[in-house]
């Protein structure tokens, strides 16, 4: 196997929730701290040196339509234009069992467990893999163990109410505080490693 670190990026509530009560669409609780100063110098930093990126159907969907036209606009601030570049340039493996392909170049549909597939990706290829956004991905492959390197941003907002990032049943595992930032509106930018 070679040395690729797999990473995974998501923002959580306090209670550890990636959307609010009101399902996935609910996402009051993360969008206003998601475009803050610290949130964007967070983003910069997570695709440096990773090659692929893995995306689940819906996020691919939705964030391969929103970023792209950024990569272009020159009046987008260069950290998110930056983001955008990379998201459009970058390898994109993306996990879905309703779709074969997306109108989006570099960009190859897997219908597999998502372990197997990391797991396949980490045998292969060199540079970072990158779990972008993707709970139904990132879950899997916590349980699995897989996960190297979490980016999270940290909202301070108890939800109340949502799907939970962390549930019961997930190996013991200890990580490493790499980088700490906080943010105007009281939002935590951490970067954890996994100490094996």
């Amino acid at each position: 196997m070679t040395a690729r670190r797999v990473a995974a990026n998501i923002a959580v509530t306090l209670d550890g929730r990636y959307h609010g009560p009101g399902g996935p669409a609910d996402m009051a609780p993360i969008v206003p701290f998601a475009v803050t100063e610290t949130a964007r110098n967070h983003l910069a930093q997570i695709h440096e040196g990773v090659t692929t990126a893995v995306l689940s159907r819906g996020n691919a969907e939705g964030f391969l339509g929103w970023w792209s036209p950024i990569a272009d606009d020159e009046s987008a601030d260069p950290r998110d234009r930056g983001y955008a570049r990379w998201l459009v340039d970058v390898e994109k493996v993306v996990l879905s069992s309703t779709r074969t392909e997306l109108p989006h170049p570099n960009t190859r549909v897997l219908d597999a467990p998502a372990a197997d597939v990391v797991v396949e990706l980490k045998a292969s290829g060199t540079g970072d893999i990158l779990v972008n956004t993707a709970p139904s991905i990132l879950k899997p492959l916590l349980a699995a163990d897989l996960v190297d390197r979490l980016f999270l941003v940290v909202t301070p907002v108890i939800a109340g109410g949502g799907a939970r990032l962390f549930e019961d049943g997930l190996p013991t595992t200890s990580w490493s505080l790499t980088s700490h930032a906080t943010g105007d509106l009281g939002e935590q930018a951490l970067v954890y490693d996994r100490m094996r």
